[in-house]
């Protein structure tokens, strides 16, 4: 079970994730014992599922961003089980979320430009197994990442 410091370690480590464990016990009130203890059993449990560096897409060369609506042709688990996986093995495909309703995934993607983007629609989005229908929006303005939970 989460308690209260648990979850003051968790917010402290969402804003701060390079944060030493000395730091992150005076931070939190605790000797470091206790705290590194607490933060191993947030880490094996999966409450933490790991740690990385927060990149500026734009920075990278990789600041067109577009959301992608999927729709399936069918939903037998022969047919989620393909398109998850191609899904999850294409690169450009930052984020994905299997939604209910229609339509059945949301996808956001990640590319140089919009030739980019048209190259990665044409080429590898539009042959994702078992899709029936793609439609994409382009981001116009990142206003809130993928930030941490309120804790």
């Amino acid at each position: 079970m989460i308690d209260r410091i648990d979850r003051n370690i968790l917010r402290v480590l969402q804003s701060d994730g390079r944060m030493t464990a000395t730091a992150l016990a005076s931070e939190v009130g605790l000797t470091l014992a206790p705290c590194h203890r607490r933060l191993k059993d947030l880490e094996s449990s999966g409450v933490i599922r790991g740690y990385h560096a927060e990149v500026d897409p734009a920075k990278v060369g990789l600041g067109f961003g577009t959301m992608v609506f999927a729709t399936l042709r069918e939903t037998s688990r022969e047919a989620i089980r393909a398109f998850e996986e191609a899904v999850v093995a294409e690169p450009q495909v930052v984020e994905a979320y299997r939604l209910f309703g229609d339509p059945d995934y949301l996808l956001k993607c990640v590319a140089e430009d919009l030739p980019g983007y048209q190259k990665l629609y044409d080429e590898r989005l539009a042959a994702l197994p078992g899709l029936a229908k793609l439609t994409s929006t382009i981001v116009m303005r990142d206003l809130k990442g993928a930030g941490g939970l309120p804790l």
